[in-house]
């Protein structure tokens, strides 16, 4: 029977009880908690995988703390509580480091084996890796959203990716030069059996 209590969702943990003598403490400062957590936990004690094969590279942990600077936190860091690592959300680690964030929200998660663990903790990542861009509806919302305001960092794509995306639409055209081809193109060669044409070496 599953006895883990309700996750929270944008709250801080509850202060002192008014007869404790001690103050409630501070609320900590930083992005907005938008997604459901268990624990907003110091960023020192999380212990990120040494099993990860995942790298981050410095430019996507610049574009995750912009987003999370932006939106707040929409995912949480998920922490085995079999192993205390870090089992999903390295790369908003790293950037929570970046921004000099004290706290993050965690979700503890349980796993049954070392193994499931481990899968775990390469699927996350691998699913998503095979999802398939439909690269015509992601240029038409990437162009309406261009015509906001908006920061396009913000989706994901820094200006190069973004700009090699939409201007990547148009179906390459031949020289103006390029000679038309069609079926009467001469040929070497012509098998006395089958009469198929060929130019090249013949057979």
């Amino acid at each position: 029977m599953n006895d883990r209590k309700p996750k929270k969702r944008g709250e801080v943990p509850n202060p002192a009880p008014e007869s404790t003598p001690t103050m409630p403490p501070e609320p900590p400062t930083g992005p907005a908690v938008n997604c459901a957590f268990d624990e907003l936990v110091p960023l020192e004690k999380l212990v990120p995988n040494p099993r990860n094969p995942n790298q981050h590279p410095q430019s996507q942990v610049a574009l995750l703390a912009k987003v999370i600077g932006h939106q707040g936190w929409r995912s949480p860091v998920v922490v085995s509580t079999r192993s205390g690592f870090i089992v999903a959300g390295h790369g908003r680690y790293e950037a929570a480091k970046s921004l000099g964030l004290s706290v993050v929200p965690v979700d503890y998660q349980d796993f049954a084996t070392e193994a499931d663990e481990w899968a775990h903790l390469i699927a996350d990542n691998r699913l998503a890796e095979l999802a398939e861009a439909d690269d015509a509806a992601l240029r038409s919302l990437l162009g309406e959203l261009k015509a906001t305001d908006l920061d396009m960092d913000l989706s994901g794509f820094d200006a190069t990716a973004l700009q090699g995306l939409l201007s990547g639409g148009a179906e390459p055209e031949a020289p103006a030069d390029f000679p038309a081809v069609d079926e009467n193109v001469p040929t070497e060669f012509q098998c006395p059996r089958c009469a198929f044409k060929w130019s090249g070496k013949p057979s």
